[in-house]
């Protein structure tokens, strides 16, 4: 019984480890049945030829492992860090409002996935970013409206899942409206059943609707539903997805690394709660030692052996992860570029009127990404990268191009655009959500970081005078 029981727990874990190549602790484990591998920035560090002998040496192990990555485009990349990601991000995209243009975007970052030996991306975003400070969604949403958004979860879903890659839609019930970040804290969203179902709900449904083959749940707290539980380990916020949306594919924790799931619990007993709460598949974070792996299944197996969870539920998380992967798909030719730079330009917001940038210089703020984006190449190569709170080495006479992400809910920031303003000519790109600014400065906001979106800039600048 509990050779069996230990079998079923290994089959329910996604976790990540560090580096390039398949350790040997963890390819143990993968032969004796672990569920798959979740990958992040240090697993694909090394480039595509090096990921995908990675994924050959864990479907070695486990022919039926699932390997997992987040790669939403745009500011979310995790094979693309040292250049901006080569497709458009979601908010540029809901921007443009060109279902076609998503649903090919969505078919691109499948056919690379499926190249390197992903079966399950951790993608699309369907929340609706309705609070202009989200601090850990903001351009990973496709916009504010929810219809709108609901379009472009559905085409991005049928165009990733073409290419035999599975979809996961997140961050169930929807992580929109919240100022909090979940890696950190926990969040909550005070808003009535009725907001819920005609806001967050909406382009769930519509993932569902298109097929997704894995719902991803949030860890927030959504009183209107349950006062007392994040959504991962809410029965009730669960059995919604399941009786109200009639999804009856794979729930998908949120990494339960994260604050939000674990700080007060610790991971083992976040699984165990996550599973008898209706998930299938766990998350467990990155670069994580086997011996935590180790922890959760035996964790599982006490839960199981003590009645705190029920057989059945372990067994049927198992068999739901089983069936999840998807049979090859059709290799899709990247999308147009010169497509994607024109809508990229669409999509720019171009405040005020642009002054002579002759001779001007690229200043990045360096400011520190939420944990989902990491640490990535965004924006224009700049010719100086400063730090807020001493800008150094900032020349005074000449224009300035300014990078910026999300400064508007960043004071140290917008009080360094108003000393640089003095006396110069200076242009804000704004490369994260286009939040209220009234610093007087004209400001180009992108929606998000690409290399579509680099294009798109430099072609403003340049009929301003820029040249490099």
């Amino acid at each position: 019984m509990t050779t069996d029981v230990r079998r079923l727990a290994l089959q329910v874990l996604l976790p990540g480890f560090s580096g390039t190549t398949l350790p040997d602790d963890y390819r143990a484990l993968l032969e004796e049945g672990l569920g798959g591998i979740c990958y992040f920035g240090s697993n694909t560090a090394d480039g595509a030829d090096a990921t995908a002998a990675l994924s050959a040496a864990i479907r070695a192990a486990n022919p039926r492992a699932v390997i997992a990555v987040d790669e939403e485009g745009g500011d979310v990349s995790r094979l693309h860090t040292r250049t901006p990601s080569p497709v458009l991000g979601a908010a540029a995209l809901g921007a443009i409002d060109d279902l076609d243009l998503t649903e090919a975007v969505g078919r691109w970052v499948g056919a690379e996935l499926a190249a390197v030996g992903v079966t399950l991306d951790l993608a699309p975003d369907a929340d609706v970013n309705s609070d202009p400070d989200n601090p850990v969604i903001g351009t990973r949403s496709f916009g504010t409206d929810p219809e709108a958004v609901a379009g472009h979860v559905a085409a991005w879903t049928r165009g990733l899942q073409s290419t035999g890659v599975a979809a996961c839609a997140k961050h169930f019930p929807g992580h929109g409206d919240t100022a909090t970040d979940s890696h950190l804290d926990l969040p909550r969203i005070d808003v009535d059943a009725d907001t819920l179902a005609t806001r967050e709900l909406v382009p769930f449904d519509a993932a569902v609707e298109a097929g997704t083959r894995a719902v991803m749940t949030s860890h927030i707290v959504v009183p209107a539903l349950d006062p007392h539980r994040p959504a991962t380990l809410s029965p009730v916020v669960l059995a919604m997805l399941r009786d109200v949306l009639a999804f009856d594919g794979v729930i998908v924790s949120d990494a339960l690394d994260m604050a939000g799931a674990s700080a007060d619990r610790g991971i083992p007993e976040a699984s165990v709660l996550a599973l008898a709460a209706g998930c299938d598949l766990l998350c467990i974070g990155p670069d994580k030692p086997a011996s935590l792996v180790e922890e959760v299944v035996d964790a599982v197996v006490a839960a199981v052996a003590d009645g705190r969870l029920d057989r059945d539920r372990l067994a049927d998380a198992a068999a739901r992860v089983a069936v999840m992967e998807l049979p090859a798909g059709d290799a899709a030719g990247p999308p147009d570029r010169v497509r994607q730079t024109e809508a990229a330009v669409g999509a720019l917001l171009v405040e005020g009127t642009l002054p002579d940038l002759t001779g001007a210089v690229i200043v990045s703020v360096e400011t520190t990404a939420n944990i989902a984006v990491g640490e990535v190449a965004w924006g224009l190569g700049p010719d100086l990268t400063v730090d807020p709170a001493a800008p150094d080495g900032v020349p005074d006479d000449v224009p300035l191009v300014v990078q910026v992400r999300d400064a508007h809910r960043r004071p140290e920031v917008l009080a360094l655009l108003d000393r640089l303003a003095v006396g110069r000519s200076v242009v804000v790109v704004e490369w994260g959500w286009p939040g209220p600014y009234a610093g007087g400065l004209a400001r180009i906001c992108t929606r998000g970081s690409s290399g579509p979106g680099v294009a798109a800039v430099v072609e403003v600048l340049r009929e301003a005078g820029w040249t490099r």
